[in-house]
């Protein structure tokens, strides 16, 4: 089978969905499959509209010697209409791997309306969906309906090679002084590190500390800010934001942590709390999204209204306060993460749908 996959940039960029493209990548070449990758560049989202209008852009669509093409929600802008031309020169199966919609953000008023009609537009122009979770499935069936195949195969957090057993969890649960908190993700508006250092001002600062490792170069007006409020906040000598760090840096920053604090306003998954629960880390998440399919409220983490600083400050107290409930969300943690599915099972099913539709359109 000969696979493109369209996405921006290359796949070395670092998020949880272009992990999951490496991964599925990955894995069809290690099934003997071709994957031709098509990469078009990061620009605006009217410049990415743009695309759809391109006829080098199409004709290079057109050449492509494949049987299935995969596209990367996130490139829904230069799609929307473009899939339709394609369609009229050439019959392949379209698919999109679905993260999280952006419509699903919380933009308000006219750029919700342009998001919720472009990215209408886009859904209703593929063939099936590969979605990472319950949430985006319902995400995508509410907006552009659910007539068309579709499946779930969700990321795992498996890529440790010797993640904590219970007793390194114990001996974690006991040290004296003050939470050490995670974030762990690219420092964007949606992830809520400005509602986390809202929330860690309201604490004593012997409570809770924190370090943010992620990428600080995606939106520097909002880093700039970031920078400001800990400064503004007294959170100087509580907050360290490390940037990115290689893979073996973020394992030494799981092991060392006692909760992953990410309040995210949505997620279409949330792998990093995936992750936190193999090194037996409750959970601060958002309400919304898909965070509710990963972590039981109260058992393995928080959700809360991450609108609200105060909401997040309190669950960081209540952990703060009582490390025996610390220990106890830990050990659930740690023993809840089996039952995820590895990155293999998923990506075996996503695998498996992709060859059932290429064999049913050439029958067809």
């Amino acid at each position: 089978m000969r696979v493109g996959l369209i996405i921006y940039g290359d796949l070395d960029f670092t998020s949880g969905g272009f992990m999951y493209d490496r991964r599925l990548v990955d894995y069809l070449q290690n099934q003997g499959e071709e994957v031709e990758i098509i990469s078009l560049p990061w620009r605006t989202y009217l410049q990415h509209i743009g695309d759809n209008f391109s006829i080098a852009l199409l004709r290079r669509l057109q050449s492509l010697s494949v049987d299935v093409l995969l596209q990367d929600e996130l490139n829904h802008a230069s799609l929307f209409w473009l899939n339709r031309r394609l369609k009229k020169r050439k019959s392949i199966p379209i698919v999109s791997i679905v993260h999280h919609l952006r419509v699903r953000e919380g933009h308000t008023g006219v750029l919700h309306q342009a998001y919720r009609l472009v990215e209408r537009a886009y859904l209703r122009s593929i063939d099936a969906t590969i979605c990472v979770s319950a949430t985006t499935q319902q995400d995508v069936a509410a907006l552009a309906g659910n007539r068309r195949p579709s499946i779930i195969c969700p990321p795992a957090g498996n890529r440790w090679a010797a993640p904590p057993d219970a007793a390194a969890v114990r001996a974690r649960c006991q040290h004296p002084g003050a939470l050490n908190l995670l974030f762990l993700g690219n420092v964007i508006p949606r992830k809520g590190l400005h509602i986390l250092l809202k929330a860690m001002a309201h604490l004593p600062p012997s409570s809770c500390n924190l370090r943010v490792v992620g990428n600080l170069g995606l939106d520097s007006h909002y880093v700039t800010g970031i920078q400001q409020l800990i400064q503004d906040l007294g959170l100087v000598s509580r907050v360290r934001l490390l940037g990115s760090l290689p893979a073996d840096g973020v394992e030494a920053e799981l092991r060392q942590a006692d909760v992953m604090a990410v309040p995210s306003s949505y997620e279409g998954f949330g792998i990093v709390y995936l992750e936190g629960l193999g090194f037996g880390l409750p959970g601060i998440a958002g309400q919304r999204g898909a965070a509710g399919e990963i972590l039981r409220a109260g058992e393995t983490g928080f959700l809360v209204d991450t609108a609200d600083p105060l909401k997040v400050a309190a669950a960081i107290s209540r952990l703060a306060d009582d490390r025996a409930m610390l220990l106890r969300m830990s050990l659930a943690a740690l023993q809840a993460y089996p039952n995820f599915a590895a990155w293999d099972t998923s990506m075996t099913r996503a695998h498996k749908f992709l060859t059932e539709l290429v064999r049913d359109a050439i029958i067809s």
